[in-house]
């Protein structure tokens, strides 16, 4: 039987071995598809978003859902741990979804477009979850389902619903008057409105992800261009930058959001109708690729809860919905937490230093900016003799001149405090092709605070919704 037509659950059954499966994939990180890797060079870029302005393309590297209908709402409601109440039509949310055990599943951003009208962007993984539930639950909706743009431009005409520009940063508020020749929408955090831009009526997202005041711009992929051109007009004078595809990944360290997550969907007597569902060659089961030093034969020892990743504000118990029960025992206990970890320079040093040794196989490379060489990253982090969680999403900022990554760690480990990360995979890696034979090697690292620059943390919980939410 051909991958096309198994599910996910033939796939895992035949493996025998889940994490092997995952570790062993043979495919390598996620690319960033159709937007240029650089405009002018990344480092620029990243000090644009912290000193100036960008225009930042979201338009093709998320997946988008279209759900219509009188039972949207009950559906969407039953399956996210976010309440409802009060989501009127222009408002918008980052939308949590978990298993019936409470472990997340994934994320993103729900529009509330129309009435009986929304639009999900983000996770693919949350993305199955919400079309499962329609497609086999007794719901009143339609769905219409736009994956990501494809990596591989070769033989494919690219086109999407929507384009999504963001323009971010101190100076963005300049440069939004500018381009619609008003003062600075009054939308609220987090709600939508319509600005004028070349004469078109465009919809807007109020948020910000560089401390300041800044709009999320969508509307048909066919004005895409016409409406680049003038967001890039008026930006000139305040020095606004395009963010190619290698830094904006790296934003995310500075905004504290933790990258996809493994979905926890792997496991459990309640999951196996929904990997009966899934294709085997879908995101879970041939692109969810994990790696890193951190290694359990328990699959379940690499999923997260919502509580971990800094979402607990976003649990309301207002509503029934899938792990409600099992995160409402968990609610009063103590978390895990997201923390960012500043790598020491020396022994990132060390690294680089490796590759021009001829005697010696050299330790795992560190691309920059973005370190990832899987989709999901797991490294061991260790105080002592004891694991005490692990780091993620990993990659160098030019504003901080750190490596940085994004870890999960015990509640008793303070900020201040050094670990070791170790960096590199078992036996020379695996069979991912993002992974060349290396040796492993320890990376001394400081427990630090997420977001972890002052501006961001100072700044971000006026103008940036997860941070607004903590």
């Amino acid at each position: 039987m051909s991958d096309i037509h198994q599910s996910l659950e033939h796939k895992l059954s035949a493996s025998g071995n889940t994490v092997e499966l995952l570790r062993n994939l043979p495919v390598g990180s996620s690319v960033f598809p159709v937007v240029p890797s650089e405009f002018s060079n990344w480092r620029d870029e990243q000090l644009a978003v912290r000193n100036a302005a960008v225009l930042l393309d979201q338009s093709h590297h998320m997946v988008s859902l279209f759900i219509e209908g009188p039972d949207a709402l009950r559906l969407l409601s039953g399956l996210a741990v976010n309440s409802f109440a009060g989501f009127a039509v222009d408002k918008a949310k980052q939308l949590v979804v978990c298993n019936y055990d409470g472990m997340l599943i994934g994320d993103g951003i729900l529009f509330h477009l129309a009435e009986n009208e929304y639009s999900y962007v983000g996770n693919p993984a949350a993305a199955n979850w919400i079309r499962f539930h329609a497609d086999t639950g007794d719901y009143d909706v339609t769905i219409e389902v736009e994956d990501r743009s494809p990596s591989d431009l070769r033989n494919a005409n690219v086109s999407r619903r929507y384009y999504r520009y963001e323009i971010q940063g101190p100076l963005a508020k300049d440069v939004i008057e500018k381009l619609t020749g008003a003062p600075f929408p009054e939308i609220r955090l987090f709600n939508m409105g319509t600005v004028t831009v070349e004469g078109r009526e465009v919809r807007a997202l109020r948020h910000g992800m560089a401390g300041a005041p800044g709009l999320e711009l969508f509307g048909p992929y066919e004005d895409r261009e016409q409406i680049r051109l003038a967001i890039l007009a008026a930006g000139e004078e305040f020095g606004l930058r395009q963010v190619g595809s290698r830094a904006y990944p790296t934003l995310a360290l500075e905004s504290a959001w933790m990258g996809w997550p493994l979905p926890a969907v792997y496991s459990g007597e309640s999951m196996k109708a929904y990997r009966e569902w899934l294709p085997s060659s879908g995101y879970e089961g041939s692109f969810a690729t994990l790696g890193g030093s951190f290694l359990s034969e328990n699959i379940e020892d690499y999923y997260v809860t919502p509580y971990e990743l800094g979402y607990g504000a976003f649990i309301k118990f207002d509503h029934e919905f899938i792990g409600r029960d099992a995160l409402e025992r968990m609610a009063d206990q103590t978390h895990r937490r997201k923390v960012t970890l500043a790598w020491n320079r020396h022994d990132v040093a060390k690294v680089f230093a490796s590759l021009f040794d001829p005697d010696t196989i050299p330790f795992k490379h560190i691309e920059l900016p973005r370190a990832n060489y899987t989709s999901v990253s797991f490294d061991r982090v260790t105080l002592g003799d004891r694991t005490v969680g692990f780091s993620s999403s990993s990659g160098y900022t030019h504003n901080e001149r750190s490596m940085l990554s994004m870890a999960v760690i015990e509640a008793d480990v303070p900020i201040g405090e050094e670990v070791v990360l170790l960096w590199g995979e078992e036996n020379g890696g695996t069979a991912k092709t993002s992974v060349e034979r290396h040796q492993q090697t320890t990376i001394r690292a400081i427990v630090s605070p997420a977001p972890y620059s002052k501006v961001a943390r100072e700044d971000y919980a006026n103008t940036g919704w997860r941070t607004a939410a903590r």
